[in-house]
Protein backbone atom coordinates (compact mmCIF):
# COMPACT_ATOMS: atom_id res chain seq x y z
CA UNK A 1 0.00 0.00 0.00
CA UNK A 2 2.83 2.40 0.81
CA UNK A 3 4.54 2.03 -2.20
CA UNK A 4 1.83 3.12 -4.36
CA UNK A 5 0.13 5.57 -1.72
CA UNK A 6 2.77 7.38 -0.33
CA UNK A 7 1.89 10.59 -0.22
CA UNK A 8 -1.47 9.73 0.99
CA UNK A 9 0.22 8.58 4.38
CA UNK A 10 2.58 11.52 4.93
CA UNK A 11 -0.24 14.08 4.01
CA UNK A 12 -2.45 12.72 7.18
CA UNK A 13 -4.94 11.48 5.17
CA UNK A 14 -5.41 7.90 6.08
CA UNK A 15 -7.44 6.26 9.13
CA UNK A 16 -8.03 2.75 10.38
CA UNK A 17 -11.51 2.61 10.85
CA UNK A 18 -11.70 1.51 14.87
CA UNK A 19 -14.94 -1.16 15.22
CA UNK A 20 -16.62 -2.29 18.18
CA UNK A 21 -15.25 -5.85 19.75
CA UNK A 22 -18.60 -6.69 21.36
CA UNK A 23 -22.16 -6.07 20.58
CA UNK A 24 -24.67 -6.48 23.61
CA UNK A 25 -28.31 -6.60 22.93
CA UNK A 26 -31.79 -7.88 24.14
CA UNK A 27 -35.41 -7.66 21.76
CA UNK A 28 -35.16 -4.21 22.58
CA UNK A 29 -31.79 -2.24 22.58
CA UNK A 30 -28.22 -2.68 21.21
CA UNK A 31 -25.21 -1.26 23.04
CA UNK A 32 -21.66 -1.15 20.80
CA UNK A 33 -18.67 -1.90 22.91
CA UNK A 34 -15.10 -1.02 22.31
CA UNK A 35 -13.71 -2.34 25.40
CA UNK A 36 -14.53 -5.21 28.44
CA UNK A 37 -15.45 -2.83 30.27
CA UNK A 38 -17.96 -1.23 28.32
CA UNK A 39 -19.15 -4.48 27.66
CA UNK A 40 -19.67 -5.63 31.20
CA UNK A 41 -20.95 -1.97 32.04
CA UNK A 42 -23.69 -2.63 29.10
CA UNK A 43 -24.56 -6.12 30.39
CA UNK A 44 -25.25 -4.36 33.90
CA UNK A 45 -27.59 -1.95 32.39
CA UNK A 46 -29.24 -4.10 29.82
CA UNK A 47 -31.29 -6.88 30.78
CA UNK A 48 -31.56 -10.58 29.50
CA UNK A 49 -28.86 -9.05 27.24
CA UNK A 50 -27.07 -11.32 24.76
CA UNK A 51 -22.99 -10.52 24.09
CA UNK A 52 -21.41 -11.01 20.37
CA UNK A 53 -17.85 -11.18 20.14
CA UNK A 54 -16.70 -9.16 17.11
CA UNK A 55 -13.39 -11.06 15.54
CA UNK A 56 -12.96 -8.76 12.83
CA UNK A 57 -14.90 -6.62 10.05
CA UNK A 58 -16.25 -10.46 8.23
CA UNK A 59 -18.33 -10.86 11.08
CA UNK A 60 -20.05 -7.09 11.52
CA UNK A 61 -23.46 -7.42 9.13
CA UNK A 62 -23.55 -5.14 6.34
CA UNK A 63 -26.59 -3.39 7.57
CA UNK A 64 -24.73 -3.12 10.91
CA UNK A 65 -21.87 -1.41 9.65
CA UNK A 66 -23.79 1.37 8.86
CA UNK A 67 -23.79 2.46 12.52
CA UNK A 68 -20.33 2.90 12.95
CA UNK A 69 -20.04 5.65 10.27
CA UNK A 70 -20.97 8.93 11.24
CA UNK A 71 -20.35 11.65 13.46
CA UNK A 72 -19.22 9.26 16.37
CA UNK A 73 -17.09 6.96 14.47
CA UNK A 74 -13.89 6.38 15.77
CA UNK A 75 -11.11 7.41 13.84
CA UNK A 76 -7.09 6.30 14.20
CA UNK A 77 -4.70 8.08 11.79
CA UNK A 78 -2.07 6.17 10.43
CA UNK A 79 1.31 8.07 10.27
CA UNK A 80 4.69 7.18 9.79
CA UNK A 81 7.48 9.03 12.30
CA UNK A 82 10.68 7.69 10.59
CA UNK A 83 10.36 7.49 6.57
CA UNK A 84 14.03 6.33 6.06
CA UNK A 85 13.78 3.02 8.73
CA UNK A 86 10.52 2.15 7.81
CA UNK A 87 12.22 2.07 4.49
CA UNK A 88 14.70 -0.52 5.22
CA UNK A 89 12.40 -2.56 8.00
CA UNK A 90 10.00 -2.88 4.71
CA UNK A 91 12.89 -4.11 2.13
CA UNK A 92 14.37 -6.01 4.81
CA UNK A 93 11.09 -8.11 5.25
CA UNK A 94 9.55 -8.01 2.02
CA UNK A 95 12.86 -7.85 -0.38
CA UNK A 96 14.64 -10.48 -1.88
CA UNK A 97 16.74 -10.88 1.12
CA UNK A 98 15.74 -14.19 1.93
CA UNK A 99 18.92 -15.41 3.51
CA UNK A 100 19.44 -12.63 5.92
CA UNK A 101 15.44 -13.34 6.58
CA UNK A 102 15.90 -16.67 7.54
CA UNK A 103 19.18 -16.32 9.45
CA UNK A 104 17.11 -13.15 11.56
CA UNK A 105 14.86 -15.45 11.96
CA UNK A 106 16.42 -18.40 13.41
CA UNK A 107 18.47 -16.06 15.61
CA UNK A 108 15.83 -13.97 16.92
CA UNK A 109 12.19 -15.98 16.89
CA UNK A 110 13.66 -19.65 17.70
Amino acid sequence: FLTYFEDLVLAGRLYILETPLFRVRNKNQTVYCYSERQRDDAVAQIKNSEVTRFKGLGEIDPKEFGQFIGEDMRLIPVSIAGMNEMHKTMEFYMGSNTPDRREFIMENLI
